[in-house]
Order: C-alpha cells, then structure tokens, then sequence
C-alpha cells in the first residue's frame, strides 16, 4: 500500500510563485498568504532579515498533519540597505536611481514547514543593473511593474531590459530559487514532476 504524498500549501500571494512552481509540475492544493509585520529591526542586515520574514510567514499559517507549506520573501539588498516594496512611485524612481549603474544583491528565502519541522535557507544572487536615464526610469514607472517589487523591480518583467548580468539564481530573483525549493520539499515527500 503507498501513502499519498502531504497536501502542499502555499504560504504566498504572489502569482509569480504560483508561475514558478508550475515550472517544476507542482500545484498547491491551497494558497494561504500570511499576514505578518515586514518592517526591519533596527539595524538589521539583508540576509538575516529576509530569512527571518520566511520562518516568520512559515509561523503564520496554520497547517494539517498531512499538509506541507512553502512560504518564501524576496528582498532586494544595496550594500546593508534592505530596499523593500516602495510604497509609491516617487519611492521606486529613488530606489530605480540608488541601483542604477551599480551591482547590488537579491536574497531570497524559502521556508518548508511540515508537523512540527521548519526547514529553510536562503540563496544570494549578484545583479547588475545598467545605467538608466531618467526617461528610462520614467517609462518604466509609467508601466506600472514596480508596484508590490522588492527594490522597485520585477526582472522578468519590463525592467529585464534593465539588467545585463547576474551572478546566481535568476528564479531566486524571480521570487523562488527552484533548485533548492525542489530539495526542500523532496524532504516531506513532495517531488517535482512526480504525480500524485
């Protein structure tokens, strides 16, 4: 007799999770996006922040024994500045101009709860954004993409004109590295391309 795979949940709201995960042939049974408090500690560091915003949503949701929730945050890094989602387009144009020309680091975690494990990790990706001028900045404000980014951006997007070279995982920039989200949730007995 074999036992059914846990049902997965995803702890997101964000299409492009949704999108990445169809990549790989996986499907949530459910989508149960956490509310929780984002804002950083004083003098919090980029990495240690967003892995603390994955465990911290992976907390939020409440999950069945037989249930397996992935919950992931993206944040964008300049130096040991957190750029988080602007909170209007004068806000995007700054972050927009702060990267322009410059490298700068998008760190995303991902965290797998299943009983009473919580597994995570996080992936760090270099990324270099080209020099914008200001009709640049201005046309791609005026799409609209920026709203609900990390940093202002969406690389997949319109801004993918925008960015010459990383250095790391481009579906970790997207919103969730996909190899490690792949052996995170192998270890609960969910794996991809595998049907149910």
């Amino acid at each position: 007799m074999t036992t059914s795979p846990p049902r997965l949940i995803l702890g997101s709201g964000s299409p492009r999770r949704l999108e990445l995960l169809a990549q790989i042939g996986l499907t949530p049974d459910a989508i149960r996006a956490p509310d929780i408090d984002e804002t950083p500690h004083k003098a919090e560091l980029p990495r240690p922040y967003c892995l603390r915003m994955a465990r911290e949503k992976a907390g939020a949701v409440d999950i069945a024994d037989d249930e397996v929730l992935l919950c992931a945050d993206t944040t964008v890094a300049r130096g040991r500045s957190i750029l988080g989602k602007p909170a209007d387009a004068d806000e995007a144009r700054a972050f927009l101009r702060s990267l322009s020309g410059r490298r700068h680091t998008v760190v995303t975690a991902v965290a797998v709860r299943h009983r009473d494990t919580l597994r995570a990790r996080d992936v760090v990706t270099a990324v270099r954004m080209k020099r914008l001028t200001e009709a640049e900045i201005e046309g791609y404000i005026a799409t609209g993409d920026w709203q609900g980014k990390a940093g202002g951006y969406a690389i997949q997007g319109p801004a993918s004109v925008f960015i010459p070279w990383i250095s790391g995982s481009f579906s970790a920039v997207v919103g969730l590295p996909l190899a490690e989200t792949a052996a995170l949730l192998s270890a609960t007995g969910i794996s991809p391309f595998e049907a149910p």
